[in-house]
């Protein structure tokens, strides 16, 4: 590579990172970047998980501040729960949209640049599956790749972290919530249906890739893809549930706009980034995973809306 080369990369690679850090600001940004990325390259199907993903992040950091949650969480809880979500999705955010773009310019040149992942922190297993992607073209296995990547990339940063452990993975209000299974990512489609999964036993690294799996199942799913991807496309994501919520016929609004009550956070990276990846991945990780037998939950979510309510109203009155 001569020098003029090396120049024009370099000067690629601070694009990329300015690009990355303007699009990682918030909730809002990361969830219409993700989407905005699929519309261009839609062969990466883990981008528009990513963004119907986000978007349920979102619904979870302005429940924390609607009328719910008020009842039920004290306030040092709330703020320790929306910085676990703001975190991890930070996390993801920081170390996959480098990898989209870095495959956006590949695509754009003819020729792959994916060896220069490093730069970013970005693990070696992904900058092979990267590699194996441009010659073999098999977007399943990428997007099973990305999901097995993103959840290991979380795992000792936000679930190990003793801080995150202590306020929130081993709270009760954890616990009740993962019992209750209101722990659940929810895919609105068109018609006015919900579809969706429940999160099982959270901290496993395991049990998250199963889920990215089902849920990307269910997504591409040929009868439904088409419903799910008009409500993406024709519905903004403010980040209040509501914005789901008022088509299956939820007149009252419960929590606000994400960005009427969370400022931006400037994160940075504690030390230096480390590769999860030892070179040896599960087999298990990369087969294709059966959907549960109840994936629509219109009626399921109208009811553990009302358990929720019940339980945090006896949880206030028991405080008071």
């Amino acid at each position: 590579m001569n020098v003029q080369e090396q120049q024009t990369i370099r000067k690629l690679l601070s694009r990329i990172e300015r690009q990355t850090k303007a699009k990682n600001a918030d909730n809002i940004s990361r969830t219409n970047a993700y989407k905005s990325f699929y519309d261009r390259h839609p062969e990466i199907k883990w981008s528009l998980l990513a963004s119907f993903v986000s978007r349920n992040a979102g619904w979870s950091m302005t429940d924390l501040k609607g009328s719910l949650f008020q009842l039920g969480l004290r306030e040092r809880q709330q703020r320790w729960f929306f910085l676990a979500y703001e975190r991890a999705n930070w996390l993801i955010f920081s170390d996959a949209y480098p990898q989209l773009l870095l495959y956006h310019w590949s695509k754009k040149i003819g020729k792959p640049l994916f060896h220069h992942l490093h730069v970013f922190g970005v693990s070696q297993f992904m900058t092979e599956e990267w590699a194996r992607f441009w010659h073999e073209r098999n977007t399943e296995r990428l997007m099973y790749a990305l999901i097995i990547n993103e959840q290991n990339t979380i795992q000792t940063p936000i679930i190990q972290n003793p801080s995150f452990k202590k306020n929130v993975f081993d709270t009760i209000p954890f616990y009740l919530s993962d019992w209750f299974h209101f722990n659940t990512v929810i895919f609105p489609a068109a018609d006015g249906f919900l579809y969706g999964i429940s999160v099982k036993r959270f901290s496993k690294t395991e049990e998250r890739i199963r889920l990215g799996k089902q849920l990307s199942q269910l997504l591409f799913s040929p009868e439904l893809f088409s419903s799910f991807y008009h409500f993406l496309h024709t519905v903004p994501h403010t980040g209040s549930r509501f914005d789901m919520e008022k088509m299956i016929g939820i007149t009252k609004r419960t929590s606000p706009m994400l960005r009427t009550c969370y400022p931006e956070l400037i994160h940075s990276l504690d030390g230096k980034k480390t590769d999860w990846f030892h070179g040896k991945i599960k087999k298990t990780f990369f087969r294709r995973e059966e959907l549960p037998k109840q994936i629509e939950l219109t009626e399921w979510y109208l009811h553990k809306k009302r358990q929720l309510h019940a339980l945090f109203a006896v949880q206030h009155w028991l405080k008071k």
